[in-house]
């Protein structure tokens, strides 16, 4: 199982808003332009690595989506920057969870606040192992797959992405550059919900029908004193 890609990654970067039924269900507003936030790498959960972590007090939604990885440093790209260029600099791809304290996340956008912590506690991230590029020769051919308990939850292709990989790319490298083996997570579909301990959940990816990679987790408490209370 191959890991490295993930101990290589400089920054995580994750997409927002780019599945336009995700946008309705969150009541949020469609981005001009592509919204990204990151993550950081302490909230990775590798595979067989424990279980994922619920913090006390909060309400913990999950968010499957395809990542990729990047094969050289990205700076300024033009806005004219296509979509072969763009699959030319993807390394690989995984299957990723991106999990969201959804009340700690609420509670910072009503009061301007940042909502870093909301994205970023301990396991917030679940990956699977490296995808070879060869697996996925089209990234827009992917199905998403997540379940909890067997009860699908979502269930979507990756040919709804509002911003595709190019126009993500351009846009990032214009506001920071972006680093070989940096990971970038392009958004999820609609279902998200919550997550509660004792939850066994399920995200696979799929191409043509074949399940390409798989993440397998198992929600339990998360140790120590955090409780969520009003900032």
């Amino acid at each position: 199982m191959s890991l490295k890609y993930i101990d290589n990654a400089r920054k995580i970067l994750c997409i927002g808003r780019n599945y336009a039924a995700h946008i309705k269900e969150l009541n949020s507003a469609k981005p001009q332009q592509p919204f990204f936030f990151l993550k950081p790498s302490s909230s990775v959960l590798k595979p067989n690595s424990g279980p994922f972590l619920v913090p006390r007090g909060t309400i913990v939604h999950h968010e499957v989506e395809l990542a990729f990885t990047l094969n050289r440093e990205l700076k300024n790209l033009p806005d004219s920057f296509s979509a072969q260029e763009a699959l030319d600099c993807i390394d690989g791809y995984a299957l990723s969870i991106d999990m969201t304290a959804r009340n700690v996340q609420d509670e910072a956008k009503r009061k301007g606040l940042p909502w870093s912590i909301g994205k970023g506690f301990d396991t917030f991230l679940p990956v699977s192992a490296f995808i070879p590029k060869e697996k996925i020769p089209d990234p827009y051919d992917v199905e998403l797959k997540l379940t909890i308990n067997g009860d699908v939850k979502q269930q979507d292709r990756s040919d709804l992405m509002i911003f595709p990989i190019h126009k993500i790319l351009s846009y990032m490298s214009n506001i920071m550059t972006l680093e070989k083996g940096d990971l970038i997570l392009t958004g999820t579909p609609k279902g998200v919900g919550p997550i509660v301990a004792g939850d066994k959940i399920e995200a696979t990816l799929s191409v043509g029908g074949e399940v390409i990679e798989k993440i397998e987790i198992e929600a339990e408490t998360k140790p120590g004193y955090y409780e969520y209370k009003e900032t």
